[in-house]
């Protein structure tokens, strides 16, 4: 705009001039010189990684200029906006939900969006980072963790950043700023909290501990009451077939018993059945080895052989 003025000035000046000392030389120059400054005024540069944003006299265009050389009328103002990746670093305490204090450190990746950044310039400006972007950090980080224990915070760090993230990406979105990445690179807790969760992680460690010992013991009692239920019953099953062996051989012996019972019986009524005096007399007969009987005995009178007796004397 300044150059635009200057050279309405330097022409009209150089022309009136020219006029005045009857010069048409001045006034050649004079022209030349005046239209090189519209000229100018006309063009503007937008570097590598920036957006151009149009304003007229403080009014916001609702476009953009990539980069490269930028035409636009001499009442214009071009306003570079930086669109390259940038790393926004913090630092800040926050409160769990049991009142612990936590220090986070961390950093998130941005870059505008090319498309709207005459939005962010018309709201925020171009400082942007620290007029809108570290405060939304700084709310929505505190934000999160006090959802969270201090001891629960250290169990899910990572599902914590990822709600962050979550939480500044809706936000920035708004403004037409991409959040690209986050990173929690460190979550320090006071140093009497620290103190607690190892005593507790130790006393942890020891119960585990004294639970798979008693678990172990409880194991082997278990495996040896088992192994004696197991002898138990084989020496039981051991038992019931003896003594069912010794049953069948008591059963067998009595069977046996009985026919060989049955066999004399019936032998001795057959022998008694087949004797008579007559068969009687016969073995008696056929057994006799032809000496008298010393001593024979009819009714109730022996008779007694004393030659036998005197003879021995």
């Amino acid at each position: 705009m300044i150059l635009f003025i200057l050279g309405i000035l330097v022409l009209i000046g150089g022309v009136i001039f020219g006029t005045v000392a009857e010069n048409k030389l001045y006034i050649v120059i004079a022209i030349m010189l005046g239209l090189i400054l519209i000229a100018v005024s006309c063009i503007s540069y937008v570097p590598t990684g920036h957006t151009g944003i149009i304003t007229t006299f403080g009014k916001v265009h609702d476009e953009t200029r990539d980069a490269g050389l930028a035409f636009h009328a001499p009442w214009e103002n071009i306003i570079k906006m930086d669109n390259r990746e940038q790393r926004v670093p913090f630092n800040l305490q926050a409160f769990s939900r049991d009142i612990q204090q936590v220090g986070i450190q961390g950093s998130i990746n941005i870059n505008i969006n090319k498309a709207t950044a005459m939005i962010l310039y018309r709201e925020v400006g171009t400082d942007y980072i620290n007029v809108f972007v570290a405060p939304r950090i700084q709310e929505d980080v505190k934000i999160i963790i006090a959802r969270y224990t201090a001891e629960n915070l250290i169990e899910n760090r990572q599902t914590a950043s990822d709600a962050i993230y979550d939480l500044i990406k809706e936000e920035l979105a708004n403004k037409g700023i991409n959040v690209i990445s986050l990173a929690l690179e460190n979550v320090d807790f006071t140093d009497a909290f620290e103190a607690a969760v190892e005593a507790k992680q130790v006393a942890t460690q020891q119960k585990q501990r004294a639970q798979t010992e008693q678990d172990r013991m409880t194991m082997e009692e278990e495996a040896k009451a088992k192994r004696a239920v197991i002898i138990a019953n084989a020496e039981a099953d051991k038992a019931k077939i003896a003594a069912k062996a010794d049953l069948e051989v008591v059963k067998i012996q009595a069977e046996a018993a009985l026919y060989a019972g049955e066999k004399e019986a019936e032998m001795n009524k057959r022998i008694a059945e087949a004797l008579s005096n007559d068969l009687i007399k016969y073995y008696w007969i056929k057994q006799w080895n032809g000496h008298l009987p010393t001593v024979t005995t009819d009714n109730a009178m022996p008779i007694i052989d004393m030659g036998g007796i005197v003879n021995d004397k």
